[in-house]
């Protein structure tokens, strides 16, 4: 609530006028909104008009959402008590999220993820560490696995089946198995719009969907739909279409994923670079080598850059551990102001931080560079 008191008052420092109500398009420039089911529309025109409704968790057909035992990612806000044993089907960002969580919570988690690999986007050896972390807490991964069926037995447990035969009996299953765009009541059709079968938007590097004036922003129009990309999409839009300046698509964006441990990045992976021909060289950190580490008790965590070898420039970060959404951010500020190996060598960093890491890794990759 407090959060949204803060939202509001932003919007109204800013002229922002809001509509309460629920929009559809009458045509490609008209909207109607209705406060209410029985209240009569108002009608807003506008030349321009910015498409962020977000998305919701998809339900396969298939499977008996009850809300209390087969759940989505967006009912398990609600759940009372909590389960000793779960199943979370989704390897994506939202499962692998929820599942570290409870699992810190000494529930006992399944993870079954469709694909043979969890977060294939983040960089396979960050991820290697991530699962070594979390299984030896405790958590099973079930990757390259289908669920079949899923139903409550007759004590009250949920028997989730596996298309291999495999079954995994829990006291809960949470489906986090992708999202859907909030597009089906916008009436996109008057508007000359058409949603994809997961209800998101196609959209241009100026964020102009198929209607030049239509916009898309926000998880609605796909990866990397999260909070902080997607209000920089939105500011980006409206610039375009208020002064018709080139506002590209973001190219380089930190990734933050929360989770128990975190994870982050930014800039490429080594399969990226392997697979463009660039040829780079890494220079890896572990949070337990450093004096902020050691004082934290952290026997996890790592830092991981990755160097051009023809010019030494920084072309990626990832980190995995104890407050990698924040340190990501000085990578990625060297990494678009075109920063060298060198800088992080040059620099002085606080002492004791995890930000050491920066300079301990650097010199690795200096010390393999070297070689």
């Amino acid at each position: 609530d407090h959060e949204i008191e803060v939202m509001q008052h932003q919007l109204m420092r800013n002229g922002v006028e809001v509509i309460p109500g629920e929009a559809h398009f009458r045509d490609a420039h008209t909207l109607e909104v209705s406060e209410s089911r029985d209240s009569d529309p108002e009608q807003y025109s506008a030349d321009y008009i910015v498409i962020g409704v977000g998305t919701r968790p998809h339900r396969p057909e298939h499977i008996p959402f009850d809300g209390c035992k087969i759940i989505d990612s967006d009912d398990i806000l609600a759940i009372d008590p909590l389960p000793r044993t779960m199943a979370v089907v989704g390897g994506g960002v939202i499962g692998i999220e929820y599942a570290t969580i409870f699992s810190a919570l000494d529930i006992n988690v399944t993870v079954v993820e469709a694909r043979e690999k969890l977060l294939d986007f983040i960089d396979q050896e960050i991820m290697q560490e991530f699962q070594h972390h979390v299984r030896d807490r405790g958590m099973i991964l079930r990757t390259g696995e289908q669920v079949s069926d899923c139903r409550v037995d007759a004590d009250g447990k949920v028997i989730t089946q596996l298309a291999s035969g495999r079954r995994v009996v829990t006291d809960l299953a949470m489906f986090a198995a992708g999202r859907q765009g909030n597009t089906d009541s916008l009436a996109l059709e008057n508007a000359g719009l058409e949603a994809d079968k997961r209800g998101r938007l196609t959209v241009n590097e100026y964020f102009q969907t198929d209607v030049s004036h239509i916009y898309g922003v926000g998880d609605v129009i796909g990866f990397p739909a999260q909070a902080s990309t997607s209000m920089e999409q939105g500011r980006r839009a409206a610039r375009h279409a208020l002064t018709g300046e080139p506002q590209k698509r973001l190219q380089s964006f930190p990734v933050g994923i929360y989770s128990v441990p975190e994870i982050s990045m930014a800039g490429r992976t080594e399969d990226e670079l392997k697979a463009a021909g660039v040829p780079f060289e890494s220079g890896i950190a572990r949070f337990r080598e450093t004096a902020r580490g050691q004082i934290l008790g952290l026997q996890e965590g790592m830092l991981k850059m990755l160097f051009s070898l023809e010019d030494h420039k920084l072309l990626g970060v990832h980190v995995e551990g104890e407050g990698a959404t924040e340190l990501v951010h000085i990578g990625h500020a060297v990494m678009e102001l075109g920063g060298p190996l060198e800088y992080f060598i040059e620099s002085v960093f606080n002492y004791p931080t995890l930000a050491e890491a920066y300079k301990v890794a650097a010199l690795d990759a200096w010390n393999r560079l070297s070689r």
